[in-house]
Parts: C-alpha cells; sequence; structure tokens
C-alpha cells in the first residue's frame, strides 16, 4: 500500500513570513520625503512664448535699470528683485542675475534649442542719490504693476537717470557744513571750533567734488580730502600758540569732526546688507572699498601730522575720553548731523526731518546704554539696530526712504574722535609703545564701525520679521 501523501501545507504569507516588514515600511513613510523641496531649482522647462525682439528688449532694459539702482547706491539684493520685477512683466520667466560690484549680468535661457541672451554692464561711476534711487524705485513699481510699452519705460528710466539734481551744489555744501558744525558742538568745542569745523567741512565737500570730477582715484581723494581739516587745526594750533586768546581750545576737534564728514560716506551698512543677504562677492568688494577709503584718510592726517611734528608743532589732544558737551546739545548735534548728511546725499526734505529724529534717537539710545556701563561698541550696535527697526517700521506710513534714513541716520554715531585719537598716539607715540596703543585704539573704532552696520541690519531684518508675523496673525484672525 502506498505511503499516504501528507497534506499539503499552505504557504505563509509575505507580512507573516517576512517579520517587520510594515515596521521598516512605517519607517520609510516616517523617514523619506514624499514631497518636492520646498526650495525649487530653477531648471528651464518649456518655451514662455515671448518673441526674440521683446526678449531682447526687455533684457536691456532691466540691465538699464539694474545698471542705474547700483550707481545711485542701492543693495545687491534690491537689484536683482528689480530686474526680476522688470524682466517678469514682459513675460520673461528663465532669467539669472548675477551682481558683483562693479558689473551686472542678466541672462535669458530660451531653451535648449536656442541661444540665450545675455547681456552685461559695469558700473562706472557711484554717488549716493537717494532721490534718484526712490525715483527708479516708483519706476520699476509702475512697470511691474502695469506693463509699459519697453520703449515708454526706457523713456522713463532715462527721464529719470538724466534729470537733474533736487539741490544745487551751494545746498548740499551747506549741508555739509553744517555737518562740521554739528560733529563740533558734539565733541563739545566752542564757538571758535564750530566756525573752524564748518569751514573745513565747506572745503572737504568742494574739493572732494573738484577731485571726482578730474578722476582721481578714491584713495588719493580722501588722502587730500583728510588733510584739509588737519591744515586747518595746525593753523589754530600756530595761533594758539602766538596769541592767549584762544586758551582752552582744543584744535583736535576740527581733524575729529572732518573725519566724521569723511567717514560718513563710506557704504559700511551697504556691505553689511549684501554679506547677510548672500552677496559675498559684492559685500567683500564694498568692504575693501571701505578699507581702502579708510587708509587713505589715515594717510592723509598722518601725513599732515608728521609734516607738523617736524615743524615743531604738536597738537593737542582732549584727554578726556568722553564728550564733554551736555546732554541737550549733544541731542540737538545729532539731528544736524544726520539731517546734513541726508541733504548732501540727495535725500527728500521729508526723509531728512525723518533722519534728524532718527539720529537723535539713536545718539539717544546710545547715551543710556553708554551710562548703563556698556562698551562703546555694543552702544553703536544697539543704537543702530534701534534706528533700523524704527525705521524700517515706520517707512510705508510716512512714506521716505529707509536706506536714507538708516544711512544718515547713523552718522553722528561714526567713531571720528577714536579714530584721531588712534592716529594721534601712533604719531606721537614714543620708543614704540605708541604704534601698540594707537593701533588698539583704531581697532576699536573698527569694532564701532562694524557694529554699526551691523545693528542696521539687525534692526532691519527683525521689522521686516515683526510685520510678517503680524499679517500672519491678522489674516488668521479674519479667517476665523
Amino acid at each position: 500500500m502506498p505511503d499516504a501523501v501528507p497534506p499539503r501545507r499552505s504557504r505563509p504569507s509575505t507580512r507573516s513570513r517576512v517579520p517587520g516588514t510594515a515596521l521598516r515600511r512605517r519607517t520609510r513613510q516616517v523617514v523619506r520625503a514624499t514631497e518636492p523641496p520646498t526650495d525649487a531649482i530653477p531648471v528651464w522647462t518649456q518655451p514662455d512664448g515671448v518673441d526674440v525682439a521683446v526678449g531682447r528688449a526687455a533684457v536691456e532694459l532691466a540691465v538699464r535699470g539694474g545698471i542705474a539702482l547700483m550707481a545711485t547706491g542701492a543693495a545687491a539684493s534690491d537689484v536683482v528683485t528689480s530686474v526680476l520685477r522688470l524682466t517678469a512683466a514682459y513675460g520673461l520667466r528663465s532669467v539669472h542675475v548675477d551682481v558683483t560690484f562693479s558689473a551686472l549680468t542678466v541672462s535669458y535661457n530660451r531653451g535648449p534649442n536656442a541661444d540665450p541672451l545675455t547681456m552685461t554692464r559695469v558700473v562706472r561711476a557711484r554717488n549716493q542719490d537717494f532721490t534718484r534711487l526712490s525715483r527708479l524705485h516708483d519706476v520699476v513699481d509702475e512697470v511691474a504693476a502695469d506693463p509699459l510699452s519697453v520703449e515708454d519705460a526706457r523713456e522713463r528710466f532715462d527721464a529719470v537717470i538724466h534729470a537733474p539734481h533736487p539741490y544745487r551744489r551751494w545746498v548740499t555744501t551747506v549741508a555739509t557744513a553744517a555737518m562740521g558744525a554739528g560733529t563740533s558742538l558734539l565733541a563739545g568745542g566752542g564757538w571758535v571750533v564750530v566756525l573752524t569745523g564748518v569751514v573745513s567741512a565747506a572745503v572737504i565737500s568742494r574739493t572732494l567734488t573738484a577731485l571726482g570730477r578730474r578722476g582721481i582715484p578714491g584713495f588719493f581723494a580722501q588722502a587730500i580730502g583728510a588733510a584739509v581739516p588737519t591744515v586747518f587745526a595746525i593753523g589754530l594750533a600756530l595761533v594758539q600758540e602766538s596769541t592767549s586768546l584762544m586758551e582752552g581750545v582744543l584744535p583736535s576737534l576740527v581733524v575729529a569732526s572732518g573725519i566724521v564728514v569723511l567717514l560718513a560716506g563710506l557704504s559700511l551698512v551697504g556691505a553689511a546688507q549684501d554679506a547677510i543677504e548672500g552677496f559675498y562677492v559684492t559685500a567683500g568688494a564694498r568692504v575693501f572699498q571701505v578699507i581702502v577709503l579708510t587708509l587713505g584718510i589715515v594717510i592723509g592726517i598722518v601725513v599732515v601730522l608728521g609734516g607738523a611734528n617736524r615743524l615743531g608743532v604738536v597738537l593737542a589732544i582732549s584727554p578726556e575720553s568722553q564728550i564733554l558737551a551736555g546732554p541737550v546739545v549733544q541731542l540737538v548735534a545729532a539731528a544736524i548731523i544726520a539731517a546734513g548728511w541726508a541733504i548732501s546725499s540727495y535725500t527728500s526734505v521729508r526723509s531728512a526731518l525723518v533722519t534728524a529724529l532718527a539720529g537723535a534717537a539713536g545718539w539717544l539710545v546710545s547715551l543710556l546704554a553708554t551710562s548703563s556701563g556698556t562698551s562703546a561698541a555694543f552702544a553703536a550696535a544697539f543704537a543702530a539696530s534701534v534706528i533700523g527697526f524704527g525705521t524700517q517700521l515706520t517707512r510705508q506710513r510716512f512714506r521716505f526712504s529707509a536706506l536714507a534714513v538708516t544711512t544718515a541716520a547713523i552718522v553722528p554715531l561714526l567713531p571720528g574722535r577714536a579714530v584721531y585719537r588712534g592716529l594721534f598716539e601712533i604719531v606721537n607715540g614714543e620708543n614704540g609703545s605708541g604704534l601698540y596703543q594707537g593701533l588698539g585704539t583704531l581697532l576699536g573704532a573698527v569694532g564701532v564701525g562694524m557694529g554699526l552696520a551691523a545693528g542696521v541690519s539687525l534692526g532691519t531684518y527683525a521689522a521686516r520679521l515683526a510685520t510678517q508675523t503680524a499679517h500672519t496673525l491678522a489674516d488668521r484672525l479674519t479667517r476665523s
């Protein structure tokens, strides 16, 4: 009798045969992403249907507007945003923008079977003109909201670019002279120092303008400009030695006020903003420009001071490290300095008035921070952050240029007195000790400058974040 065939056993299911499969599957679902990345990779997908002639004209228009923005002092992020808005207004989607310190490149990718349209232009000259900058932004907003023909938009840009300055040269010279008066008052100088500071600042303004028209490099222009207040201070020292009518006058305050006037034109805020927003090449170039121009100031003062020492004329410096003027005088002087620089940078009257208030408020915050025992660098950074925060929050309500106000409002906080003290210690030091002491003082001044730039950027971003959060909460409350 044949053996009985054993009953066939059913095969276990995969789930029961491989233990832990469901657990691994659920683990993969938790770990692996199931949606595309948040930041889309800019890959060309399909033609946008824009005619070649229209695309070429739109790219040329965008480059024209971007170069004008760069030449009037706009940040790199503003230039990129404006160029992309202009090209998008005419239907161009696959556009790449590359900004460096001295050049702008716009490339329009028309697809894998067509040649790209690429255009590059170089910034020949730079001049802080906040009125022109604001009008350029208005044209960009107008084109983005309701696209004009390319020819009409080009005419709008050309009209802004070739328009005369809002103020005559004598007005900006008077504004710069007011800065000299404000810095002298801020340092506690008497009427002799204030009057000399006014004349010195006016001469600096005219000298820099004349040198710029003749194409003199910025390094030499700054050196010559720094020599102007130093020569005036030496003249005061000579008069002081020959007569007893000027006892107690400190000619060194004239040099300190001139340093502030020269430092005001440096793009510290723009360099910090570009670095924070990821435009490192442009930021590095801006920082290097600031270093070179500041070195020109140092060379100009050191050469004149060294020559005066050989002639037996030594400028005395106040032994006190604190500012000598009273709090009320300091606030008034800070407002004058901020408004003066705003006008000399061709800011509108409305923005200049706001700048005066912001400069006084920033100086008040710095006084309070310093009185609490904080360092000069921290006090300057904190005051600058308050200026940036308040300016960004109120710019739309009162309609003024935030960049113009923040750039001018921090001018009273620039370390002109510390820079001169460091140079004085280097020139008049004995046995090499003055070099180390002076370098330490100069490094402290550099810290104050970096704190100002970082503080403005931090306050601006904090205000933007607060505004976005407030809008988000308002939308949620409205929907609920």
